[in-house]
């Protein structure tokens, strides 16, 4: 079972049965830093994870400690959920990766995916991305991304839509790669299910 499906799993809970998890505000962005921040610091700040578990990226191993909250009590405009998660990634029980998503309007984190053409390899800054998409959602460093010396930048987003008898899972997610130079290395937009 693959990473993403946690967050689709809590608001698949709430959908058939009011809400899941606990709430949670997210950090901010220099609540923890990668490569120094340790699983028992996340755990002092969070509690125990809603979830955890393990994921494989470049063929290291690392474990992941899933939080995740979502109110069925009242639907978003156009009938989704509001549900928020935050994923922690742990590689020799140092942090590697971090992610928030949320669909709650007040921290929300949609974005364009289609704006990720307009970022060239080798040519725009981090700066730029930021310009292009806003504060990016999480970040990554080896091996959660390829680049040894380089850093993601992750900008997230899921949704769930529907009844328990007709759910919609939608969630789309983009990972740049600022290099060691400080210009784009690589960009990866993936999005599954239906909008």
């Amino acid at each position: 079972m693959g990473r993403r499906v946690l967050v689709p799993l809590a608001l698949l809970l709430v959908a058939v049965g009011g809400c899941a998890g606990r709430d949670f505000a997210r950090p901010p962005a220099d609540a923890f830093t990668l490569g120094q921040s340790t699983e028992r610091d996340v755990r002092q700040k969070f509690g125990d994870p809603y979830r955890q578990g393990t994921v494989v990226k470049n063929g290291e191993t690392m474990k992941t400690l899933s939080y995740a909250y979502a109110a069925g009590a009242a639907s978003l405009a156009g009938g989704i959920t509001p549900a928020r998660g935050m994923g922690f990634y742990f590689w020799n029980d140092v942090l590697v990766g971090h992610e928030f998503v949320s669909s709650f309007d007040e921290d929300k984190t949609d974005f364009d995916g289609t704006k990720a053409q307009q970022i060239r390899k080798g040519e725009t800054t981090e700066s730029g991305v930021i310009t292009l998409l806003g504060p990016p959602h999480g970040a990554y460093v080896y091996p959660m991304i390829a680049d040894r010396t380089g850093r993601g930048l992750v900008y997230f987003y899921a949704q769930t839509k529907g009844t328990a008898f007709s759910l919609r899972f939608y969630q789309q997610q983009l990972v740049v790669t600022i290099g060691a130079t400080g210009v784009v290395g690589d960009v990866q937009l993936t999005s599954q299910g239906e909008r």
